[in-house]
């Protein structure tokens, strides 16, 4: 079975996020992986080269591959900061509406600033989401 392309790395957290190029967007990082890591009580880990995760959870697909993966996550993508909420947003429709400006996809959160949503309503998010599947294992059909 072949391994997955994104896993745990050494990586400083500290030095990816200081590493990235546009100052609005650092600082919105920094201050998302602290927002997170108060949310959470866990410590930032890199995840590849690109993605600062908190926790961790297994899946297990019914094809057999299987793997581990932030419960949740950030990455400071040029286009947005894209938050990850591995358990996805459907469980959390109330605090979506508070949020303020975003898109999600199925569990990605993009956000253009940081200063413009709302920060307990992100808080909150991040916390359900990481009590969802944080040291647990989920089986699912999805591939």
């Amino acid at each position: 079975m072949a391994e997955p392309k994104t896993s745990r790395t050494g990586q400083s957290v500290t030095e990816f996020l200081a590493a990235v190029p546009d100052p609005r967007r650092r600082a919105d990082a920094e201050a998302a992986c602290a927002l997170m890591a108060a949310a959470t009580g866990a410590e930032p880990v890199m995840w590849g080269s690109a993605i600062v995760g908190f926790g961790t959870y297994h899946y297990r697909y019914h094809t057999g591959t299987e793997g581990d993966w932030p419960a949740v996550g950030m990455s400071p993508r040029k286009q947005a900061l894209t938050l990850y909420v591995s358990a996805g947003f459907e469980a959390y429709p109330d605090l979506l509406s508070r949020l303020g400006p975003h898109r999600t996809g199925k569990s990605c959160l993009y956000l253009k600033r940081l200063a413009d949503v709302d920060q307990e309503a992100l808080r909150e998010l991040v916390t359900a989401g990481y009590q969802h599947l944080n040291g647990k294992t989920v089986i699912t059909e999805r591939v």
